[in-house]
């Protein structure tokens, strides 16, 4: 089992409602798919560098994980046909920093 980060970038006009079950959903995907969530961060809604489909900003949410080849097979399966998300980014550690949060908001 490798570690992996994955963010995704939900669209700015969501429900605060509709940004948890975006995050229970990859959770459970993550966790039934030979995988095992370590941290989840919400770093909230930030603007991005350049407007991606006519959106400014964006609701980031941030998993720590450890999988395999399927585990990423899965979340990118879901992440594909979800119209909720705008864009993700999945990269692969050899060990994960679970005490830093770079992105919180005091």
């Amino acid at each position: 089992m490798a570690f992996y980060e994955n963010t995704i970038i939900a669209k700015q006009d969501l429900a605060e409602k509709d940004l948890k079950k975006i995050k229970d959903k990859y959770n459970d995907v993550i966790n039934s798919s030979s995988g095992k969530v370590v941290k989840i961060e919400e770093w909230g809604l930030l603007n991005l560098a350049n407007k991606i489909k006519s959106y400014k900003k964006g609701f980031y949410i941030h998993f720590k994980f450890e999988g395999n080849g399927n585990t990423l097979n899965e979340i990118e399966k879901k992440i594909k046909v979800d119209t909720s998300i705008i864009r993700h980014l999945t990269v692969k550690y050899k060990k994960l920093d679970t005490t830093n949060e770079f992105f919180r908001k005091n």
